[in-house]
C-alpha cells in the first residue's frame, strides 16, 4: 500500500474545508391560515411572501445568471410547508415522460426542491414538481455526492398541483411538516432549487454549482430561515394494510397455487427525528421487476433497492464499505435463498423492525431487524437478521460509521453444517468529505465471524479523491481476504488485492456546439494474495469523448484486459460447452464507442458497439435503447443487446440476444398501466410483467399484475401468475 497515500488521506481526516461565499439566505414567514394548492397563487399572502430568486445557470453554462428566471416564495403555519413557484419558459411546449408520479431522468421540465433539515450536509429530502403538476418525493444520501446518493422510492404524503400559461408556468405546493424529518425548535433549514429547463435548453439552480459536481450536491446550499422556531411535529401513526390474492402455475412441475395474503407496514414517529417502520407478513410481489442483464463476467450482478420497506435511510445501512467490491450489508439478500438444487427462491419475510434517523444533530442511528421463514421442502432455516449502525458527524461534511451485523440461523442443525450457523461482521468507516466536495474519500476496516473461525477475515479499503474543474483523480485500495464472509452483503470477489486508479480531465469550450470535451484513464490491477499474490486481474481502459451544448454525447474507448483463470470459465453459458480451463491466462483487447442522442426530442436513442478480442477467441457486441414519447400520456421503450462471442473449436461459440420492449400508460394522474417484456436466450426466458395501478388515494393503490414466462427455444410455457392487491395508507 503506498506510503505516501496514506500519508495525504490522514492529514486530510483532518481537513475541515475551504471557506466558501456566504450562504444565499431569505426568510419563511409564518401564517395562521392554510393555502390551496391548486396551480394558481391567488392568495393574498403570495404577495408578501418571500422566497429564492435569482437562479444560475449550470447548463451550458455555470458562469451566468439563468435566461429563463424562477420565482419561489414560502410561507408556513403549524402543520405545513407551503411553496409557490413561477417558472418563466419560452412558450407551452413542456416535455414529460408521463403523467406518473416520481419521474426521474433527463430531458424533461420539472424543478426540484431540496431541504437539508439537519444542516448537515450529508442527508436531504427532495420534492419535485413538472409543469403538468406531475410530483415526485426523494432522499439523497452521502453528500449527494453521485448518482447513486439519489432515490425516488421513497414515498410519503403531500399535496402540489401545476398550471401551464403562454411563457410561465405556475406551481404550487403543500408539505405537511410531518413529512420530514427536523429538530424541535429549529429555525434554519439548508436549501438548493434546481430546474431543467428543455425549450431553452438550460438547467439552473438557486445557489450556484459548479458543473463538475453533481446538480444536487448538498455542498452547495443557502438557508432558508423560519420567522419563528418549528415546533414538535405531531406525525400521525400510519397504518398500511394489504390483501393480496395470488393464482399461480408453474408448468414445469405441473402445480398449481392459490393464495390469499394479508399482512401490513405501520409508520411511527419518535419524537421529530427518527422513524420506526414496522412490517409484517410483507408483499413484494407488485415492485417493479427486475431488468434482465446479460452477464459475461465470473461474477455476480447487484440489482438496486425497490423494496418500500427497506428505502428510508438506507444509506445509513448500505453504505458501509465499497460499494462494487465489499459491500457488508445489501439489503436484498434478505428475503431470498437457495433451493437444494442451488436455485434463487423467495425466502418469505415473517416480520420486521426498523429504527433510523437522528438521535442529535450530529448522530444518526439505524437499527434493524427481521425474522425470515423456515422452508422444510428447500431446506432452508428460519434467519434473525438484524444490523446495528451509528454514524457521527465530524468536521464540515465528513462522518465516521460504525455497524454490526448478525445473521442467526434458528434451528440450524436441521438443515446446515454447523460451521454456517451464524455469521457476524463488524466494523468501521471514515468517509471524507470537504466542505465544497473537491476532496472524497473513504476508508474501512471490517471483520467478520463464525463459528470457531475468528482469525483474520478482514475486508480492508481506502480511497481519495481530487475533483477540480477540469480534472479529477480518485485512488482506491481494496483488501478482502478469503474467509471474510457477509452473509447479508454483495462481496463480488474474495482473496483479492486491488488497486485502481482514475484521471479524468474537461475541457470547456468558450464557443461552439461542444459544450465540454472528456478524457479518462482507469486502470485496475488484482493480486490474489492467497495464492502467493498472484497476478490475477490487469484491465486499462482509454476513453475520450464530447458532450453537445444540444445534449448529445459521443464516446471512444480502448480497452486492453488480461485474466489469469484460477477455476474453470464457460461464458457462452450453452448447455455441454466446454469450459475454458484453469490456470491459464489470457490478454486480449477491445474498441468501442458510444453515442446518445438529444433526449429532449420525442423520439431519442442511445447505441454502443464494442468489438476485440475475447479470452482466446472474439466478441461483438452492441447495446442500444430507443424511446418515443406521445406525451403527456404514453412512452413506447426498446432496449436490445446483442453479443456474438466466438471461440475456437473445440471452445463453444454463440449469439446472445437481450431483447426488452416496454409499453407506459399513463391515463391520468391516478391510473398506470405499464407492459415490459424481457427476451433473454442466456436466461432461455421470455417473460411479460403487466401491471394496472389505480392509486384511488394518497399513497393507496389497487394492483393488477399479470406475469407470464416461457422457455425460449421450444416456447413452451414455464409459469404464469396473475395478483389482485390492494393497499391503504392509514393515518390515526
Amino acid at each position: 500500500m503506498p506510503k505516501g497515500i496514506i500519508a495525504i488521506f490522514i492529514l486530510l481526516i483532518f481537513y475541515i474545508g475551504k471557506s466558501q461565499e456566504p450562504p444565499k439566505s431569505f426568510t419563511v414567514k409564518y401564517i395562521e391560515g392554510k393555502i390551496q394548492p391548486d396551480g394558481i397563487l391567488d392568495e393574498a399572502v403570495w404577495q408578501i411572501a418571500e422566497g429564492p430568486e435569482d437562479f444560475h445557470q449550470y447548463f451550458p453554462s455555470d458562469s451566468t445568471m439563468a435566461e429563463r428566471q424562477t420565482q419561489i416564495k414560502m410561507v408556513y403555519n403549524s402543520t405545513t410547508l407551503f411553496i409557490g413557484i413561477k417558472g418563466n419558459a419560452a412558450g407551452p411546449n413542456y416535455n414529460t415522460r408521463s403523467l406518473q408520479r416520481d419521474f426521474r431522468g433527463g430531458g424533461i421540465d420539472q424543478i426540484t426542491l431540496v431541504f437539508d433539515t439537519f444542516n448537515d450536509a450529508t442527508t436531504a429530502f427532495l420534492f419535485g414538481i413538472n409543469p403538468f403538476g406531475v410530483r415526485r418525493e426523494g432522499l439523497i444520501a452521502n453528500g449527494g455526492s453521485d448518482g447513486g446518493d439519489f432515490t425516488t422510492s421513497w414515498d410519503v404524503k403531500w399535496r402540489g398541483d401545476a398550471t401551464i400559461h403562454e411563457d410561465y408556468f405556475v406551481a404550487e405546493m403543500a408539505i405537511p411538516l410531518t413529512s420530514l424529518k427536523f429538530k424541535e425548535g429549529t429555525k434554519k433549514w439548508r436549501f438548493n432549487s434546481y430546474r431543467l429547463d428543455m425549450q431553452t435548453n438550460e438547467r439552473t439552480t438557486w445557489t450556484k454549482i459548479p458543473q463538475n459536481q453533481p446538480i444536487f450536491s448538498l455542498a452547495f446550499m443557502g438557508d432558508m430561515v423560519f420567522e419563528k422556531g418549528l415546533g414538535k411535529s405531531r406525525t400521525p401513526l400510519a397504518l398500511i394494510p394489504y390483501v393480496n390474492g395470488i393464482a399461480s402455475k408453474d408448468f414445469e412441475n405441473n402445480e398449481t397455487a392459490n393464495s390469499f395474503r394479508v399482512g401490513g407496514d405501520a409508520k411511527i414517529a419518535v419524537g421529530n427525528s427518527l422513524n420506526l417502520d414496522l412490517t409484517i407478513n410483507p408483499d413484494f410481489s407488485t415492485v417493479e421487476v427486475d431488468n434482465f442483464i446479460t452477464n459475461l463476467t465470473r461474477f455476480e450482478v447487484a440489482l438496486p433497492e425497490r423494496r418500500q420497506f427497506f428505502v428510508d435511510n438506507n444509506d445509513l445501512f448500505g453504505s458501509f464499505g465499497g460499494g462494487r467490491d465489499a459491500n457488508p450489508f445489501f439489503s436484498r439478500r434478505i428475503g431470498i435463498a437457495q433451493d437444494t438444487a442451488g436455485n434463487t427462491i423467495e425466502n418469505r419475510i415473517i416480520a420486521g423492525a426498523r429504527l433510523s434517523g437522528k438521535l442529535n444533530n450530529n448522530l444518526r442511528l439505524g437499527f434493524l431487524n427481521i425474522q425470515t421463514e423456515e422452508d422444510e421442502g428447500n431446506e432452508i432455516p428460519s434467519n434473525n437478521n438484524m444490523m446495528l449502525a451509528l454514524q457521527q458527524k465530524v468536521f464540515s461534511r465528513s462522518n465516521v460509521g460504525f455497524f454490526f451485523i448478525n445473521r442467526q440461523a434458528i434451528n440450524a442443525a436441521r438443515f446446515l453444517p454447523e460451521d454456517e450457523e451464524f455469521n457476524r461482521v463488524v466494523g468501521i468507516d471514515y468517509n471524507l468529505a470537504s466542505a465544497d466536495n473537491s476532496w472524497i474519500g473513504k476508508a474501512y476496516a471490517h471483520k467478520s465471524f463464525q463459528p470457531d473461525d475468528s482469525e483474520g477475515n478482514y475486508s480492508l479499503g481506502f480511497n481519495l479523491g481530487k475533483n477540480t474543474r477540469n480534472l479529477s483523480a480518485i485512488v482506491d485500495v481494496v483488501s478482502i481476504d478469503e474467509e471474510f464472509n457477509s452473509d447479508l452483503g454483495f462481496i463480488r470477489r474474495k482473496d483479492i488485492f486491488k488497486v485502481a486508479k482514475i484521471l479524468e480531465g474537461r475541457i470547456w469550450p468558450v464557443k461552439g456546439k461542444i459544450n465540454r470535451y472528456e478524457g479518462q484513464v482507469f486502470s485496475v490491477v488484482t493480486w490474489r494474495p492467497g495464492l502467493d499474490f498472484l497476478y490475477s486481474d490487469y484491465n486499462l481502459s482509454v476513453s475520450a469523448g464530447a458532450v453537445f451544448n444540444t445534449l448529445e454525447e459521443v464516446q471512444l474507448a480502448f480497452e486492453k484486459r488480461f485474466v489469469f483463470l484460477t477455476d474453470e470459465f464457460e461464458p457462452t453459458g450453452k448447455d455441454g460447452a466446454l469450459p475454458l480451463p484453469a490456470n491459464t491466462g489470457y490478454h486480449f483487447n477491445n474498441i468501442g464507442m458510444r453515442f446518445a442522442s438529444d433526449q429532449r426530442k420525442l423520439f431519442s436513442y442511445r447505441i454502443a458497439p464494442n468489438y476485440g478480442e475475447f479470452f482466446n477467441g472474439n466478441r461483438f457486441s452492441i447495446e442500444s435503447s430507443f424511446n418515443l414519447r406521445f406525451q403527456p400520456k404514453m412512452e413506447i421503450g426498446l432496449n436490445m443487446q446483442y453479443d456474438h462471442i466466438g471461440l475456437p473449436e473445440p471452445f463453444s461459440s454463440t449469439d446472445i440476444w437481450l431483447i426488452s420492449p416496454r409499453v407506459n400508460i399513463t391515463f391520468n394522474k391516478a391510473l398506470f398501466w405499464s407492459t415490459l417484456v424481457q427476451y433473454s436466450n442466456q436466461r432461455d426466458n421470455l417473460g411479460i410483467n403487466s401491471r394496472l395501478q389505480w392509486r384511488f388515494a394518497p399513497l393507496s393503490d389497487l394492483f393488477i399484475v399479470y406475469n407470464d414466462n416461457y422457455f425460449v427455444n421450444s416456447f413452451m410455457p414455464r409459469s404464469r401468475s396473475i395478483n389482485l392487491k390492494l393497499t391503504y395508507w392509514l393515518n390515526i
